[in-house]
């Protein structure tokens, strides 16, 4: 099926594809599990279910992959090309004419491929699910979710009602130790205990639901001086729910917005106010940056991959995410700024991309067309004399006894060595 390919393309492809789908697996892991442990909490603070935590991760995944497409494209080109650098294949194809921009044909392939996921990804279907979360969120603060009672605690319901329960068993649908505490219309209070309960939802009415007591007592104040006693074995005791708001219309932030809406807000709509300008126009400009700036992972990658002539030093493979991570970080600050209107957004944002994008260039071009060029090589020599100082002071603090001991070997060595044979 896929003769007509070059079994180099075929074999680059290989290098490029398995590291990259690897730092994609583990670069949206650890975020994911980073977010995670915080969902929990919120979550058990505010008493909610706990599969709308998986919900919520699973809004978060389009503004991670956002993320770790980049970085995974960024370091499968530079490990790919960083493996043929290290066993000599890169020289072979090089001596027979193969280019460094020959090479990159599959890489570029793989990278256009990704700049479209990327697109559809920061353009709609992530501002679609960051709206989603925050809708989530919002629900679960609010009760809409069935995250209103909390176990051990005092809960007011409808501003007439106090409840506490001290123990939930099967997720809920099993409540023990109840005690309620009831105000009606006519300045009467009912103090209930019971053993056991559960909530049932109604047909009737929406906005109420049951809670089914069991093996209990209810102590009815009357105002006179012997209050009622009545004990049951199933009672049942409406709740009127708290009315929750609905969610805001999307588009609080900008960054709920789609392309178009981008687009019109920022420039067409003259309607719109200038700090709603300025907050579409930094918005659509960080977007696009970023995106652009894929275009050029795989110049940086080449260009950080090749280690010294007989050197397997790994400190490209540490510079690039150095690099790509502070990009990324200043882009943010340049968004901010500009969503502040302090700056233009073609200045806050497009400023550092053309600084690094010459950066990149003047790297790769050190590389592919300067003989023995390296991007790094003051790095490189630099990173070479402080990993022998490391070695050697590390070396100077041996414990005395191994120091003895491997003197002793030596001496033994040297002996027997100059002892005449026999």
């Amino acid at each position: 099926m896929f003769n007509f390919i070059p079994s180099i393309d075929r074999y680059i492809f290989r290098l490029v594809v398995v590291p990259m789908l690897g730092v994609f697996a583990l670069a949206a892991s650890l975020l994911l599990l980073d977010k995670m442990l915080r969902l929990f909490d919120f979550v058990a603070i505010e008493g909610g279910p706990i599969g709308v935590v998986f919900k919520m991760l699973g809004a978060l995944i389009p503004e991670y992959a956002s993320l770790a497409i980049p970085l995974g494209l960024l370091l499968g080109v530079l490990l790919a090309f960083r493996k043929l650098a290290t066993t000599s294949e890169l020289d072979t194809m090089r001596a027979v004419g193969l280019s460094y921009w020959r090479l990159l044909r599959v890489p570029y392939a793989i990278t256009l491929v990704l700049v479209a996921v990327n697109v559809a990804l920061v353009f709609y279907v992530q501002p679609l699910s960051r709206y989603y979360y925050e809708q989530m969120e919002y629900e679960l603060r609010s009760g809409a979710l069935g995250a209103s009672i909390k176990v051990g605690e005092f809960t007011t319901l409808a501003d007439r009602m106090a409840l506490r329960i001290e123990q939930s068993e099967d997720e809920g649908r099993r409540l023990i130790g109840i005690y309620a505490r009831v105000s009606n219309d006519r300045e009467q209070t009912l103090t209930i205990s019971a053993q056991e309960g559960a909530f049932l939802a109604t047909s009737d009415d929406p906005d109420t639901i049951i809670l089914r007591l069991t093996e209990g007592t209810i102590i009815q104040d009357t105002g006179s001086e012997t209050p009622r006693v009545l004990s049951f074995s199933r009672h049942d005791l409406p709740i009127d729910l708290p009315k929750i708001e609905e969610f805001r219309a999307r588009g609080d932030a900008s960054r709920e917005y789609i392309l178009p809406e981008l687009l019109s807000i920022g420039w067409a709509d003259k309607s719109s106010t200038k700090s709603e300008r300025d907050a579409s126009q930094a918005t659509f400009n960080y977007r696009l940056v970023e995106v652009v700036m894929m275009l050029l992972m795989p110049l940086l990658a080449v260009a950080l991959a090749i280690p010294p002539k007989r050197s397997t030093s790994a400190l490209g493979v540490f510079v690039s995410i150095i690099l790509v991570v502070a990009y990324h970080k200043v882009n943010q600050y340049g968004e901010d700024v500009a969503t502040l209107g302090r700056i233009d957004p073609i200045v806050a944002l497009w400023g550092p991309f053309f600084l690094f994008a010459a950066l990149i260039l003047w790297m790769y071009y050190r590389t592919a067309h300067v003989p023995g060029g390296q991007a790094l090589g003051a790095l490189e020599t630099l990173f070479a004399k402080l990993s022998k100082k490391v070695s050697k002071l590390f070396a100077r603090r041996k414990p005395p006894s191994l120091l003895a001991d491997h003197s002793a070997d030596q001496a033994a060595e040297k002996d027997s060595r100059l002892a005449p044979a026999e």
